[in-house]
């Protein structure tokens, strides 16, 4: 299989903004007013905010390539601690998303095992992330990976809107 996963720098703003405004979209159409959700992409999915993630020493993007072509991304910060998870130095896994045409592919596996195997080289305990308790695609991916339900958290999408999500652990 043609994959390359590379640690996107700030020439990969663009992919990045343009993948993240279908795929986070797609994901979470259904949690949300369509005004929410546009409020929540406006906010979070546009090149300043991008820019400023990627300029952002804590936070860690990585892109992955099907065929030459950027089709999906991860977002890690590494050392993220949250009342809810004992161990020490944990890796939050912040984001992770790839474009539906590229379902079924196993690449968000592969992004998946490439950022456990990362998180594991910079001596990460384990790694913890949120995910809509409404996305079951994403809760049954993760249950199957290892992780396991730790907690639940409001994740603010908006001023007027929040989705509950499952609070989820992945030892090693």
């Amino acid at each position: 299989m043609d994959i390359i996963i590379k640690r996107a720098t700030a020439a990969d703003c663009a992919s990045i903004v343009s993948i993240g405004q279908i795929a986070v979209e797609e994901a979470h159409r259904a949690s949300c007013s369509a005004e929410d959700m546009k409020d929540y992409m406006s906010r979070n999915y546009n090149d300043t905010a991008i820019q400023q993630e990627l300029s952002n020493p804590e936070n860690v993007y990585h892109i992955i390539y099907y065929k030459t072509q950027p089709i999906g991304f991860s977002k890690i910060v590494l050392n993220a601690e949250h009342p809810n998870i004992s161990l020490k130095n944990t890796a939050k896994l912040d984001r992770i998303y790839i474009l539906k045409e590229y379902f079924g592919l196993k690449l968000g596996y592969e992004l998946l095992k490439f950022n456990v195997e990362f998180t594991k080289e910079q001596y990460q305990s384990g790694m913890w992330l949120f995910t809509w308790i409404g996305n079951e695609r994403a809760i049954d991916f993760y249950l199957k990976t290892g992780f396991e339900i730790v907690g639940t958290h409001n994740f603010q999408v908006s001023k007027k809107h929040s989705n509950p999500n499952h609070h989820m652990l992945l030892r090693y």
